[in-house]
C-alpha cells in the first residue's frame, strides 16, 4: 500500500516531536564545559569563603580556561577547517557552537576581572597582602626592586625588535610577553619589540613579607636598561593561547612513541586560538599583534590586567591560615576500619570477601589504594600489577 503525502508528513511531524530525540534534550559537551567553569567562577564570588580561597578559585578558572582554548576550541577550529561540520545531536553545528564559545567566553573573563578588581583586591588589602602596581612601590621598595631586576631579571631576557631583517619572533603558548615599542632618537624611526616575562621566575613579585608587585611591572620600569640609547614610547602586556590539541591516528602509526613525540614537537608551533590583551593596548600594537599572529577579532580578549591570573597561585602558597578553609583530613573506609589499629588487615583478602567503594579524598588514600599496592608488591602469588594513572601530580 502507498501513503499518501499527508500520511508522509504527519509521521514525520510525529518522528520530530519524539521527545526521546529533540535536540532540547542534549546539552553541547564544550558550552557544558563552560558552565562548570562558571560554577568555579562563582566560588571566587562567594563572601562566605576566605580571601585566598577566593583568589585560588581564580587561578583555577584562569587555568581550565587556558586548557579549554588550548584542547576544546582548538578541537573545533581544526574541524571546521577541515569540512568536519556536522551538526551534534544537539543541533548545533561547530561554527555555531564556536561563536556561543566567543560569547560566553569573553563575558566570563570581563566577569572575572571584575571579581579580581571589585572583590579580591579589597579583601586582600583588608587582610594585610598588598597586591600593587610599580607607582605605588615606595623609594625604598624600587631600589630593592632595581637590584632584584639587576641580579635576576635581566640575566635571562631577550628583547626582540621587530624591522625589515628581524621578522617576527615566535610566540610561545601561555607566556607573557611586553610588547613595547621604542624609537630611535636621531633617525625617529620607531620599532616594535617583544620581550617575554621570564616563567622561571615568579609572578608575582615579594617586596615586602606581604607586599607583591606583578613581574611584568618590573621590567617595564627597566626597558631603558634593555633598550639603551632608545626613547620607550609604550609597553603592554599580552599573552598568546595556541593550539595544543594532540591528535594521533593509532591504527596508522607503525611506532606510537614516534607519533607521539612528533605530534608533542608539532603542538609547539599550533596556530593561536586566543589573544589576551591589556585593555589600554595602543589600536596599532593590537593591529600589529593580530596581523602577524593571523587572529580574528573574536579572539581578542582585552582585559583591564593583570593577564595571567593564575599566578594567584603564588599568593595562596603563603603562610595565611587564617585566611584559608581547614584543611580536611581524610577518614580510613569503614570497611577497612582496621587498617589503623596496631596491626593492618590483610586488603587483599578484604577485597575478596567484598567489593570496596572508596570515595576520595574523604576516604584515605594511603590506608587504601596505597596500602593495596604495598601488600600486592611483596605477595607472592602476585604476578603483575597493571593500574591506569591519568592527570597525576608533578610529584
Amino acid at each position: 500500500m502507498t501513503s499518501s503525502p499527508e500520511n508522509l508528513a504527519n509521521n514525520d511531524s510525529e518522528a520530530g516531536s519524539d521527545p526521546t530525540t529533540s535536540v532540547d534534550r542534549f546539552l553541547d559537551r564544550e558550552l557544558s564545559w563552560l558552565a562548570f567553569n562558571q560554577r568555579v567562577l562563582e566560588l571566587s564570588e562567594d563572601d562566605r569563603l576566605p580571601v585566598l580561597e577566593r583568589a585560588k578559585f581564580l587561578a583555577i578558572f584562569a587555568s581550565n580556561l587556558d586548557e579549554f582554548f588550548m584542547v576544546r576550541v582548538a578541537g573545533l577550529k581544526r574541524r571546521i577547517a577541515t569540512g568536519i561540520a556536522v551538526r551534534a545531536a544537539n543541533g548545533h553545528t561547530p561554527r555555531e557552537v564556536l561563536e556561543d564559545i566567543w560569547e560566553r567566553a569573553h563575558a566570563m573573563q570581563r566577569e572575572q576581572a571584575q571579581v579580581f578588581h571589585a572583590d579580591v583586591l579589597p579583601g586582600l588589602l583588608a587582610a594585610g597582602i598588598e597586591l600593587l602596581r610599580w607607582q605605588d612601590l615606595t623609594e625604598n621598595e624600587r631600589t630593592e626592586m632595581n637590584r632584584f631586576f639587576d641580579a635576576q631579571v635581566f640575566p635571562v631576557l631577550t628583547p626582540l625588535a621587530v624591522d625589515p631583517s628581524h621578522p617576527f619572533p615566535y610566540i610561545s603558548g601561555l607566556s607573557l610577553n611586553l610588547a613595547v615599542v621604542v624609537r630611535n632618537p636621531v633617525s625617529g624611526t620607531e620599532l616594535f619589540a617583544r620581550v617575554k616575562v621570564p616563567p622561571s621566575l615568579p609572578r608575582f613579585v615579594k617586596v615586602a613579607p606581604q607586599r607583591f608587585v606583578p613581574l611584568e611591572d618590573v621590567m617595564g620600569a627597566h626597558l631603558d636598561d634593555l633598550f639603551p640609547g632608545m626613547q620607550i614610547l609604550q609597553n603592554h602586556s599580552f599573552r598568546v593561547t595556541r593550539n595544543e590539541d594532540v591528535e594521533v591516528e593509532e591504527d596508522d602509526a607503525e611506532n606510537l612513541l614516534l607519533a607521539l613525540e612528533r605530534e608533542l614537537m608539532r603542538r609547539r608551533f599550533g596556530p593561536p586560538v586566543r589573544l589576551e590583551v591589556e585593555q589600554s593596548m595602543d589600536p596599532h600594537v593590537l593591529e600589529l599583534l593580530m596581523s602577524e599572529l593571523d587572529v580574528n577579532e573574536h579572539e581578542v580578549f582585552r582585559i583591564p590586567g593583570p593577564l595571567d591570573l593564575t599566578g594567584l597561585w603564588d599568593l595562596y602558597s603563603l603562610d595565611r591560615d587564617d585566611l584559608k578553609l581547614r584543611k580536611y583530613v581524610s577518614k580510613t573506609s569503614r570497611q577497612l576500619a582496621g587498617v589503623e589499629s596496631s596491626s593492618a588487615p590483610d586488603v587483599l583478602a578484604c577485597i575478596r570477601e567484598r567489593d570496596i567503594l572508596l570515595h576520595h579524598p574523604y576516604d584515605s588514600f594511603s590506608t587504601s589504594v596505597q596500602l593495596f599496592l604495598e601488600q600486592a608488591a611483596i605477595d607472592p602469588n602476585v604476578l603483575a600489577i597493571k593500574q591506569t594513572l591519568y592527570r597525576t601530580s608533578g610529584d
